[in-house]
């Protein structure tokens, strides 16, 4: 539930607070959410700021890459890391500018790979000499430096978290942890079958990621649903978006049995009412669209009727959107209210 200004003018107007009473409720509310993710300019601002630097300094590094070698790239990464944390450090703990200063913090963490990918390319020629016999392949000397990014990525995110109560820290933790699955798992079907990897079996491989992403989330969730920070969230987002994809498009997608399809998108909707997270009615929705959408083109295709069919398809998925909204709360208390006492125990709280 969101409370604006009018919100608590008409709590006034009603006689339920004083003025000075309403005064002070709205600046104590401002004040506690002040340093919350929102959508607003300011944090539009933040976030897009940071996505443009991370791409500046990626094409830049590369650039340097070429210039300078390996050292040179290992160095300029760990020069402007260690920028970045006096940046953030001055915004988070000087400035209680918790938003910008732990996205500063979190580009610094992205560095990471940069300057371990220094360091092996400056150190390429004894770590093949020594840690790599000379059986083995190029294939397996790629993969493992980028696991070793990946693993480095993911340790110096969770140093950084251990002292800055940021969040959004979580998404390239989870980001390197899916690349790490990818090539990790490639390294050992080479040893294992001598066989390289192949495209379509990364499906696979994110399908068991995202679901096992998305058991972490849960227990992350549950864990930590009394504090006000929301760690479980980057977490959902991408063990859905691995899931998800890899479930809809791998192979021959869902056309062998899109009754299963059908009911894994409608318990993915029915997963965000007892988790409180509306990411997963999103993702339940677009596949539930999906396989509408593909039916009807795969029955109609050529008809006038398809087009229409897609019409009435849309209206449908607004009505039901309409419907979701009016009875939110009591489509709620439904399903929730039916559960076991033993399983109402073990779901996260909704948060604020």
């Amino acid at each position: 539930m969101k409370i604006l200004k009018k919100d608590i003018d008409w709590a006034v107007s009603e006689g339920i607070l004083s003025s000075e009473q309403g005064e002070s409720l709205w600046n104590a509310l401002q004040k506690r959410t002040s340093n919350r993710p929102q959508f607003n300019f300011a944090n539009v601002a933040y976030y897009f700021g940071a996505f443009i630097v991370l791409s500046g300094m990626t094409w830049f590094m590369s650039l340097a890459w070429e210039e300078f070698g390996g050292k040179g790239l290992l160095f300029l990464a760990c020069f402007y890391a260690f920028l970045f944390i006096l940046a953030g450090q001055t915004l988070w703990f000087k400035q209680n500018l918790k938003i910008p200063g732990g996205l500063l913090f979190t580009i610094a963490v992205c560095m990471t790979p940069l300057a371990i990918l220094g360091l092996i390319t400056q150190a390429e020629s004894w770590l093949f000499q020594y840690v790599f016999d000379s059986q083995s392949s190029y294939f397996i000397q790629e993969k493992s430096s980028f696991i070793l990014m990946e693993l480095g990525t993911i340790l110096a995110g969770i140093i950084t978290l251990r002292f800055i109560k940021f969040p959004f820290l979580m998404a390239p933790i989870t980001l390197a942890s899916g690349f790490l699955s990818i090539h990790l798992t490639a390294v050992i079907v080479f040893y294992t079958t001598g066989q390289t990897w192949w495209s379509y079996q990364d499906y696979w491989v994110f399908f068991w990621f995202g679901l096992i992403g998305l058991m972490v989330a849960y227990w992350v969730d549950v864990k930590t649903s009394r504090i006000e920070e929301d760690y479980a969230f980057w977490l959902y987002l991408f063990g859905l978006m691995s899931f998800w994809f890899s479930l809809s498009f791998m192979g021959r997608g869902y056309y062998g049995n899109p009754l299963i399809y059908l009911f894994i998108n409608i318990g993915l909707i029915l997963l965000s009412v007892l988790l409180h997270r509306r990411v997963f009615i999103v993702f339940g929705t677009l596949g539930v669209s999906y396989l509408l959408y593909d039916l009807s083109y795969r029955t109609f295709q050529g008809s006038l009727l398809f087009p229409l069919t897609i019409m009435v398809l849309g209206l449908l998925v607004i009505y039901a959107g309409i419907q979701y909204q009016r009875n939110e709360e009591a489509i709620e208390r439904l399903i929730v209210g039916n559960l076991p006492m033993s399983v109402r125990d073990i779901l996260p709280r909704r948060r604020s």
